[in-house]
């Protein structure tokens, strides 16, 4: 993988090659036509529930949300019935997610976009987040989950799939912030096939590129990956000999 030399926050890392990249949203892409998961939220594109599932998978494992999730949706399955729900009566559903601002801040959303939006959620980055408790990541979920847009997603597991791949460890070391990390992820993101390439990136960081006990010797990424061969700890693994 040729990569060039940039300086990022005074220090140099390195950027991928358009060839680099195009390798990475090819195979990632085949990966997550055999390996992704089958998940509620990824058979609506309403915006509501898409909104929601994002919401609780902050900071929640995906086991512990689904079935919150179908039990919040059949108490309120649309914007309006959160809206008219008492704060008290929100957090009792949500329990025991844990995050209680979380549905306190969902409420207000709900009650924020009838108000001010008509009862629909924006479609845009910058009117989404100024909505309560709605980051870059929510926004840009949203926006590619339930709209179809083809906008990055950054999140703990993104980060680490794209440095490992990317940076290796001693590149993604030097990379201080999110920016760079930003930067690539909309870089990659391909025409027409947002929805699909954000999934398997959080999938692939989930399921298989996981801080510890990642699966190496089956990746697809093996061969161009910048920190193969990890070991069950995560770390990169040392050479015999060495």
């Amino acid at each position: 993988m040729a990569l060039a030399p940039r300086v990022l926050d005074c220090c140099p890392v390195r950027v991928p090659d358009r060839q680099a990249m195009r390798k990475f949203q090819r195979r990632l892409l085949a990966w997550y036509a055999t390996h992704g998961r089958d998940l509620p939220w990824r058979r609506t594109r309403d915006p509501y529930r898409v909104l929601v599932s994002e919401i609780m998978l902050q900071q929640t494992q995906v086991d512990r949300v689904v079935p919150k999730y179908h039990e919040f949706l059949e108490r309120y399955p649309t914007l309006e019935c959160l809206a008219r729900a008492r704060v008290d009566e929100v957090r009792r559903v949500w329990y025991p997610l844990g995050y209680n601002i979380r549905p306190v801040r969902l409420r207000q959303i709900a009650r924020e976009t009838i108000a001010r939006y008509g009862g629909r959620l924006p479609d845009s980055a910058e009117t989404l987040r100024r909505l309560p408790g709605i980051g870059r990541y929510t926004a840009g979920a949203v926006l590619s989950f339930a709209y179809g847009r083809d906008t990055a997603v950054l999140d703990t597991n993104v980060r680490r799939v794209l440095g490992r791949v990317f940076l290796g460890p001693r590149g993604a070391a030097r990379v201080r912030g999110e920016k760079w990390f930003w930067d690539l992820a909309e870089s990659l993101v391909p025409p027409r096939r947002g929805y699909d390439f954000n999934q398997a990136l959080m999938d692939f960081g989930a399921t298989w590129c996981t801080p510890r006990k990642p699966r190496c010797r089956p990746c697809p990424m093996r061969d161009f990956c910048g920190s193969y061969p990890l070991d069950r700890s995560g770390r990169k693994a040392r050479r015999a000999g060495a």
